[in-house]
């Protein structure tokens, strides 16, 4: 199991709309998470930043993440919370949300 950690802004204007759509996530898109072997999924706020934390639980991330951007409703749900969102400037090429480096865990 890998945990993940990332982090991006949430545009102030869009706060309440991003969690409006998070409190009825559609269930193609949490049936195509779970697919893609992510477990425990949580998407955190504070001051205009989102954190995401999940547990990645399969062998291959890379294809399964490629599964889910292939993915025709998962697609159409970025395509809504794109726009709310800002990346930040220091993330790496080809990232939407930053990757953050785990410093501390314990079980």
């Amino acid at each position: 199991m890998e945990r993940h950690g990332s982090v991006i802004k949430v545009k102030p204007e869009m706060l309440e709309e991003y969690r409006r759509h998070h409190k009825n996530v559609w269930p193609e898109v949490l049936d195509m998470i779970k697919r893609c072997n992510i477990r425990n999924y949580s998407i955190y706020h504070k001051d205009g930043y989102l954190f995401s934390y999940f547990e990645y639980h399969g062998n291959d991330f890379a294809s399964d993440m490629e599964r889910m951007a292939a993915d025709p409703k998962t697609l159409e749900w970025w395509a809504i919370m794109k726009p709310m969102q800002q990346p930040l400037e220091t993330r790496a090429q080809n990232e939407w949300w930053a990757e953050m480096e785990e410093v501390f865990h314990m079980e």
